[in-house]
């Protein structure tokens, strides 16, 4: 039984939220989109993570990896072979599309194809501007004592 939530309220009592809004909103819906094939999100440092996907049968010519403004989409399109004479087919080849949502200043560093497993690698690059900087402490009351010779002045003229 799937569950929906109404964010409704969380929007009149917060700013700057929509993007997270947006992506609860989104992975509620994708939680009907078939897991077909498996995948598996791993964090394997500080600052790197790695989906990698069984994609037994496809070929790297099969496979398409998109990113986009925070989207990494991974569709497979199976070629058709001449009609081959089966008599049992349980290697699915069907399409398929995943779609994972990533966090800012994340961006793919590489995707492999090896033994049936699409591993793509993602490092997590924070900007210089947006790292932890230590703040001096000024011991002069420097910003303080201006404030006031001001006012004196303006009352002064």
């Amino acid at each position: 039984m799937a569950t929906s939530y109404d964010f409704a309220p969380l929007f009149r009592s917060s700013v700057g939220f929509d993007r997270v809004f947006h992506l609860l909103e989104n992975a509620q819906r994708a939680r009907s989109i078939s897991d077909w094939p498996p995948y598996d999100i791993v964090k394997t440092d500080d600052d790197t993570y790695r989906i990698s996907i069984a994609v037994a049968g496809f070929t790297q010519d099969d496979l398409d990896i998109t990113f986009q403004s925070n989207l990494l989409t991974v569709t497979g399109q199976k070629q058709e072979v001449s009609a081959v004479g089966y008599l049992h087919r349980g290697i699915a080849g069907r399409p398929f599309e995943h779609r994972f949502e990533l966090a800012d200043h994340v961006r793919v560093n590489g995707a492999d194809l090896r033994n049936g497993l699409l591993s793509i690698e993602l490092v997590r690059e924070i900007p210089e501007a947006l790292k932890p900087r230590k703040i001096l402490i000024q011991s002069t009351p420097a910003l303080t004592s201006a404030v006031p010779a001001q006012i004196e002045a303006q009352k002064a003229a």
